[in-house]
This record gives structure tokens, C-alpha cells and sequence, in this order.
């Protein structure tokens, strides 16, 4: 990658975070399953990149310029995609290495054993084969490929066999093809002597021991286990259809028999059968990655989730945020309103969250705190108060079995108005939105998809309640405008922040962001809030420069930014601006980074880390010091928003002033935090590279610097 250029390429950036995943696995200071849980995410990761973006990349080297059309950074397509592949082999070799030298050997010592066939006992290899016929020998299809069948269509990340087979002493020999199903668990439990062990055999190993009897009467001459992965890269050019839903649903279907992308294959693979795919899936040998270890790592996922606690993380049970631990219960609530509790009497506790909201804005984060006493909460609350008469929210994700979707079909089963946004374009989640759509409109709610050419990406959501203070009533609006997904799942593994608040300007705010989801307005004038497409962009480019007037007047100028990733290069260069101009920049990006820090000439008061430990880091948090030396003061923003040109450009997204001080307070000790960790942080260099930091081993435990943010957080939180 050329130095001279101003900006690190993205895709070789986002390798080097995925690096950062799979250093997770390698640290032997991880909880043994906690390690091959994030082998496992090292892979699923490696998947979506394969199929977003070097997909992409393969639909840009097919157009005009080819190969040798240039990246922004100066790089040929061809450069990128080879240097792409290089990368790869190196990482999934300490893949294989970690797994086969490491983490082997560590499950076996602590009673969890993946067996090979050949090693099984007499006794267990009868029980097993038993087993194999009754739940996996009726499901197996052998494919034969000769003149009279066409090859078989390989779905995307299935696991296969490729034979060659040929009748005795034939020299005519035929390809079939084997698809291990995904219906069956991918390790088979095996009886065992002992009592606290756990011992497996995969099932691509008991398959293939059995492959010779799909085959009665032929010999099995040569093997290659394979997978294929195949591209997600859409044609954004067609984002102005009229019909959402059909242009997704057609999506969905051209996706699954979307061109190929990569194949993988174990290193004991036929040369003979690799190729034969090779070439009936139309790849180069450039897409193909022999590696070792499983054909599917992220089927580990089944041994990271055993039950030995002692082996992993001790379990973390959010709290309920302190302004809403004083609420009723459930039950209490339903009582007050069947009239069995005098609700607000001081004796009982029947107050609403909205009682609590409006004593002021109240800043979550999860999953420290209740994602389930709170933004739930506030939801399911809403549906069932008989003084509320509007609920809106927008869900770009959510969880099978969602208590949001629930909670709006209550809602309107209640005879409230009760609108939601459903992004049917959610990358991969597309087909669940899709059905979600269909219910919740099945139910009464007013579904809207959104604007047409913009994904909705920002997470709010509006009640609008019936009040009545001192014998008058009238209508008062309340919010939650967060930085994650309505997702309760992922609210537990994710690290996210929500404001939930009765403010009238950020409530008025939001209920024109719904006016332009659901409606056709345009062009809204926001009070408070940065909303994307549209007005964040400037907001943010307004503030930077003022840090820089600021920074030249000999006034604190300080910018501190909590991401995903950065890659918007305008923002990128007015940040090289406000380093020249003398502006602190700390940057805290989890994932790609596309700006140079600590670069002389071009930023050298710019410093960017990533943090990558427990959980996702995923917040987004921006602080502008705007002339003030004291960290607290100035001005915050949390949102759903990175610093990338999709999100200023191309979505809809919202990102919210924090102007209460207690909260303000809160957000700086985050960012104090995730700034100080030497446990799990990684300091990104100018040549895109990375460091990591090591622990203080002086300092007190429980601190940053000697154990990571979790362990800091976690600490703070329970005081």
C-alpha cells in the first residue's frame, strides 16, 4: 500500500481488524471457549467479507478498466484482489495453527475430545454407525454429473463432498457430489466412560467413512470436501424501483444463485475433483483457499456454547438503570389499571417509565444495563397504557421472535395508531424483515419501507401519550433514540447506548423523522437532532472546523469519536485539517480505518485505537470540546451513524445531542475508558497496521490498564 496516498485502503483495513478477532482466539489469557468461539467468528466475519465485498470487487473488475482500474488509493483492482488473497492464506493459516496446536490440545486437557473415526472404539463405532443410519443415511442425496445429469447447483457456504467414481478395473470415471445437510448437528456427541468428559466426532468425518455406501457397486477413487461461497454485491443501481418488497424479494432469490466468489477446500483435497468444481463454478485459482482445520469453523460454535461455565466468561447479568428501578412490576401495572392499586399512590410502587422519563432524559448502556428493563420496556409498556395513543418505531434488525414486533401487534390490537419501519434492505436479514413486514401489516400496523434510495438505519422510537396534570389534559410525545438494534439477542453481546427522553424538541424532531419515513415530506428543519441524509454531514463538518478556529484562537480545541469504522474521506480530510491546525483528535474505531494517524505532514495530532475484547463495540459517541477545557463540557452526540459516506449519504440515520451533565459525565468516563485499556486495545498505525497494547502490570487490578474495559465498566456500574 503506498504511503503517499492519504487514505488506507478499506478492505485491507478491514482484514486487519478481523486480524485483531483472531488474536482474541490466539490469547491464551481468553477463557478456553471463549477463544474458539471467536475462531468461529474470525470466520463468519471472513464469509461476509468474501461475499460483500470481494464480491464487489469481482463485479468492478468485470466492468470497464478491469483489473487495472485503480482504487482511490492508488491501487490497481488486480493489486487489491491479490493482495487480498495473500492476506488471507496468512490469516487462516494462524487459524489452522491456533486450532490444531492450541485449542486441541487445551479441549482435550480440560475433558472435551474431537475424535477422528479411525480412533473410536469398537463399541463407539457401533453406536455411532447405528446412529448414522437412522438420522443421516436417509438424508444424503448423491449427485451423479454425466451426460443425462447437469452439475448440481452448490448453494452458498454449504459444505460438500466432490467424488470421482468409476465401476472395478473401469478407467471412465464420473464426478458426484455429496452435500453434508445442515439439518444434522455438526459435532456428534459420543458415548464416553467418563462422567465429566465430552467427546465428538465431526460430521463430515462420519459421513465420509460412510460415503462408499451412496455408491454400491463403484469405487470411490478420489475426494475433495469443499465449500463455496458465493456473492452478496448488489447493483445499487437499482435502489429506485417503486416496489420495495418485490425488488427485495427478487434480490433474494437472484442472491442464492448469485455468482461464486470462493471455494474452499481442505489441503487432502483431489487436485483432479478441486478442479472439476473449479471450473463448473467458473473461478479462477486465485479463488481458491486450501486450508486446514474444519471445512466449516463456524460450526465451533456448538463446542463454545457446552455447558462449562468454567471455561468461559463468568456470566454477566445487566442491571436495571437506577432511574428505572423504582417502577412497578408488570403485574403491579396491570392491577393499578384493573383499579386494584391507586396508581401514583406513594406507598406502592405503580409509577410509569414514563414517570420516569419525564423527571429527564435518562442515558442506557447495554448491555451493562437492561436492554429488557428498558427500551423493551418502554415498548411494551406503551402497548398496553390505555393513555397511549401512538406508537411508531423503525426496525432495521431484530430477533426471531421479536417482543417489539409483538408488542406493536398488541398495540394495534388495542386500538392504537401504531406505524413501523421495516428496512427489508437489512443485508442478510432481508427475508426475516420481510415476513415481519407481512405480520405486523396482517395486524393493522402501518408499515412503511422507507425512502426510496436510502436504507433507514437509524433506531428510534416515539410513543404519544394522553396526559392530564392538574385537570387539564393534553398530548405529550416521549422517544428512545439509540446507537443498536431493536435486538434483544445482540443487545446482550453488543455494547450500545440509548437516550430515552420527554424533551420536546427531540421528540418533535423525531416525530418528523417518522413524517418523512411514512409520509412524503422532505427537507425537515431539526432542532436537535443530526439527521442523515441531509444534515449531519454539515452538522459534523461545521463542529470539526469549529474545533480548528478554536484550536488557532489558543483555545482547548479536542475531538474525541467512538465508531465502528471510518472511511468518508471528506470528513477525513477536515480531520487532517484540524490535526495541522493543532486540534487533539483521539479516534476509537473497532473495525476499518481508512485515515493515516500519527502521519508527519499529514496527521500528526490525530491517534486512533481499537478495542476488541468481551463484547461488540459498537456505540457511536461524539465529543466537540468547543472551546472548553474541562472533558465534560462541550458538546456529545450518540447515534446510529459512523463516519462512513453510506451513512452521511445514503441512509437514514439520527444522532442525538446528550445535554443532560450526569449523562455528559457518563459518556466521558466511556470514552476515559476505552482510551486507557491496555487488555484488549490495539493502537492503529500510519501504515495501516496495528500495535497492541500490553497491560500495565503496576496497575490496579480491575482498572483499564491492568484488565480492560469490561472489567472497568462492570465495576462501575455494580458501585
Amino acid at each position: 500500500m503506498p504511503i503517499s496516498s492519504e487514505f488506507i485502503n478499506r478492505d485491507l483495513s478491514w482484514l486487519t481488524f478481523n486480524e485483531r478477532v483472531l488474536a482474541q482466539a490466539e490469547d491464551g489469557g481468553v477463557p478456553l471457549l471463549e477463544r474458539v468461539k471467536f475462531l468461529a467468528i474470525f470466520s463468519s466475519n471472513l464469509d461476509e467479507f468474501f461475499m460483500k465485498r470481494v464480491g464487489l470487487l469481482k463485479l468492478r473488475m468485470a466492468g470497464r478498466g478491469g483489473a487495472e482500474k485503480t482504487t482511490h488509493e492508488g491501487i490497481t483492482l488486480g493489486g487489491l484482489r491479490h493482495e487480498i488473497r495473500e492476506r488471507v492464506e496468512g490469516l487462516q493459516a494462524r487459524q489452522a495453527s491456533v486450532w490444531r496446536d492450541a485449542l486441541i490440545p487445551a479441549l482435550a486437557e480440560a475433558g472435551i475430545r474431537i475424535r477422528k473415526h479411525n480412533d473410536l472404539t469398537e463399541s463407539q463405532r457401533s453406536d455411532i454407525d447405528a446412529w448414522f443410519d437412522a438420522n443421516v443415511f436417509p438424508i444424503l442425496t448423491p449427485l451423479a454429473v454425466d451426460p443425462s445429469h447437469r452439475f448440481p447447483f452448490i448453494s452458498n457456504l454449504s459444505e460438500n463432498f466432490g467424488l470421482l467414481v468409476a465401476s472395478p478395473g473401469s478407467s471412465r470415471r464420473a464426478f458426484a457430489r455429496v452435500k453434508i445437510p445442515s439439518v444434522v448437528p455438526r459435532f456428534v456427541p459420543l458415548v464416553n466412560d467418563e462422567e465429566e468428559a465430552h467427546e465428538f466426532l465431526a460430521l463430515d468425518d462420519l459421513i465420509e467413512h460412510n460415503l462408499s455406501r451412496l455408491f454400491p457397486g463403484l469405487e470411490i477413487q478420489a475426494i475433495a470436501p469443499f465449500r463455496v461461497t458465493r456473492s452478496a454485491a448488489l447493483d445499487d443501481e437499482e435502489d429506485d424501483d417503486d416496489d420495495v418488497m418485490e425488488r427485495v424479494e427478487d434480490e433474494l432469490r437472484r442472491r442464492r444463485f448469485a455468482d461464486a466468489v470462493r471455494i474452499e477446500a481442505s489441503p487432502r483435497a483431489s487436485d483432479d475433483v478441486l478442479q472439476f468444481v473449479v471450473t463448473q463454478l467458473g473461478l479462477d485459482d486465485i479463488d481458491v483457499y486450501t486450508r486446514a482445520g474444519p471445512l466449516e469453523y463456524q460450526d465451533l460454535h456448538a463446542i463454545a456454547s457446552l455447558p462449562r461455565p468454567d471455561l468461559r466468561e463468568t456470566p454477566w447479568r445487566p442491571v436495571v438503570p437506577v432511574d428505572l428501578r423504582n417502577l412497578a412490576t408488570v403485574e403491579e401495572m396491570r392491577r393499578a389499571a384493573d383499579g386494584g392499586l391507586p396508581r401514583g399512590d406513594s406507598d406502592t410502587p405503580t409509577s410509569t417509565i414514563f414517570d420516569a422519563i419525564r423527571e429527564g432524559d435518562i442515558l442506557l448502556h447495554h448491555p451493562y444495563e437492561s436492554f429488557e428493563a428498558s427500551v423493551e420496556r418502554f415498548v411494551s409498556e406503551a402497548a398496553d397504557d390505555p393513555d397511549v395513543v401512538a406508537i411508531k418505531q423503525t426496525i432495521y434488525r431484530t430477533s426471531p421472535d421479536s417482543p417489539f414486533v409483538r408488542s406493536l401487534i398488541r398495540a394495534a390490537e388495542n386500538g392504537k395508531n401504531v406505524a413501523c419501519l421495516v428496512e427489508l434492505r437489512a443485508r442478510f436479514d432481508e427475508q426475516r424483515n420481510v415476513a415481519y413486514a407481512r405480520q405486523l401489516e396482517h395486524a393493522g400496523v402501518h408499515v412503511a419501507y422507507g425512502v426510496v434510495g436510502l436504507k433507514t438505519h437509524c433506531k428510534c422510537s416515539l410513543v404519544v401519550r394522553r396526559e392530564h396534570n392538574e385537570g387539564a389534559s393534553g398530548i405529550r410525545a416521549y422517544a428512545h433514540i439509540g446507537t443498536g438494534n431493536y435486538h434483544p439477542k445482540t443487545a446482550q453481546l453488543y455494547t450500545d447506548l440509548g437516550l430515552l427522553t420527554a424533551d420536546p424538541a427531540l421528540t418533535g424532531d423525531v416525530v418528523k423523522i417518522f413524517n418523512t419515513l411514512t409520509g412524503h415530506a422532505s427537507d425537515q428543519d431539526y432542532e436537535k437532532l443530526l439527521v442523515a441524509p441531509g444534515g449531519m454531514r454539515p452538522a459534523f463538518e461545521r463542529m470539526i472546523d469549529r474545533e480548528i478556529e478554536h484550536a488557532r484562537a489558543g483555545r482547548p480545541a479536542r475531538i474525541v469519536a467512538k465508531m465502528n469504522q471510518l472511511e468518508d474521506r471528506a470528513l477525513t480530510r477536515r480531520l487532517y485539517e484540524a490535526s495541522a491546525a493543532g486540534v487533539e483528535v483521539r479516534l476509537i474505531v473497532r473495525g476499518f480505518c481508512c485515515l493515516r494517524p500519527g502521519v508527519g505532514g499529514l496527521s500528526e495530532n490525530i491517534r486512533v485505537r481499537s478495542v476488541i475484547g468481551r463484547f461488540l463495540e459498537h456505540s457511536r459517541i461524539y465529543h466537540f470540546a468547543n472551546g472548553a477545557s474541562d472533558p465534560e463540557e462541550g458538546e456529545f452526540y450518540i447515534g446510529s451513524a459512523d463516519w462512513m459516506y453510506r451513512n452521511l449519504n445514503n441512509r437514514v440515520e439520527a444522532t442525538t445531542p446528550v445535554e443532560d451533565r450526569d449523562a455528559r459525565r457518563r459518556l466521558t468516563h466511556i470514552l476515559d475508558v476505552l482510551w486507557r485499556d491496555r487488555r484488549n486495545a490495539w493502537e492503529i498505525t500510519g501504515d495501516g497496521g496495528h500495535t497492541r497494547l500490553e497491560p500495565d502490570d503496576s496497575a490496579e487490578i480491575g482498572t483499564p490498564e491492568a484488565s480492560g474495559t469490561f472489567a472497568s465498566l462492570m465495576a462501575d456500574i455494580q458501585a
